[in-house]
């Protein structure tokens, strides 16, 4: 075992490598979501502009760029539930019968969080089946998901995407698991967004109030963000 390696070993082993790695990932995640959410919402703005939206992320450094985002949040995603379960494991082990209620019922919300984050792992990994590599579906059938106006437009095929996130929330099970899979998201959102605050070393007895008015604020924003969509198609029948 080389040195890189034993330090890499080190690290992880530490408890407070573990924290890092949850705040650092925890980071990366939040910031995705909200870039994520708001180019999902230009669906309101109609064909043209999702699909161009679709287009520039299909085409950003000709074509890696997105498999770099998808496989980047896969990871982190991973990396994230991985470190949480250890931590949450190494903390259980070294625990003593004589802790305080606190300790304890702060270990029983991160045991809420483990379950959580398995889940939200459990819906990336369908979200990217589904839209992605299409599976079960027919979103990569050109004759069905072609954008016909910027055919007659340009003269250029381009895939229609708009079209595919329509039809996907048509189907009433799809966006309800997705209206579902998204508030258990900011239900973890909620207390992980304070917790990276903690980790790093930006809490304090004043400002803790605060951070946590604003972790759940955000959550609030990226729930009304993401669940907009599905009810807007599912419920008021936009795009159909």
């Amino acid at each position: 075992m080389n040195a890189l390696t034993r330090s890499i070993s080190a690290y992880w082993n530490s408890s407070i490598g573990k924290k890092l790695i949850v705040a650092v990932t925890g980071i990366a995640l939040v910031l995705f979501l909200f870039g994520h959410m708001t180019g999902n919402l230009l669906v309101f703005a109609g064909r043209e502009a999702f699909n161009d939206y679709a287009q520039f992320l299909h085409h950003a450094l000709h074509g890696a760029g997105i498999w770099i985002a998808r496989l980047g949040l896969l990871g982190a995603v991973v990396l994230h539930v991985v470190a949480t379960i250890a931590l949450t494991r190494q903390n259980k082990s070294a625990r003593k019968p004589y802790e305080y209620q606190a300790t304890i019922k702060a270990t029983k919300s991160s045991r809420i969080m483990i379950w959580t984050g398995l889940t939200i792992l459990f819906f990336v990994i369908y979200h990217l089946m589904h839209y992605t590599i299409r599976v079960g579906n027919e979103y990569a059938n050109p004759a069905l998901y072609t954008d016909a106006a910027y055919l007659a437009k340009t003269g250029e095929a381009r895939h229609d995407a708009w079209k595919m996130v329509i039809d996907g929330f048509s189907v009433w099970w799809v966006a309800i698991f997705y209206v579902i899979a998204m508030t258990v998201l900011c239900s973890h959102l909620g207390h992980g967004v304070a917790s990276i605050f903690q980790t790093l070393g930006w809490n304090s007895k004043k400002s803790r109030p605060l951070i946590e008015q604003f972790s759940w604020a955000y959550s609030a924003v990226i729930w009304l963000g993401f669940v907009s969509i599905p009810v807007a198609i599912l419920v008021f029948k936009f795009g159909r």
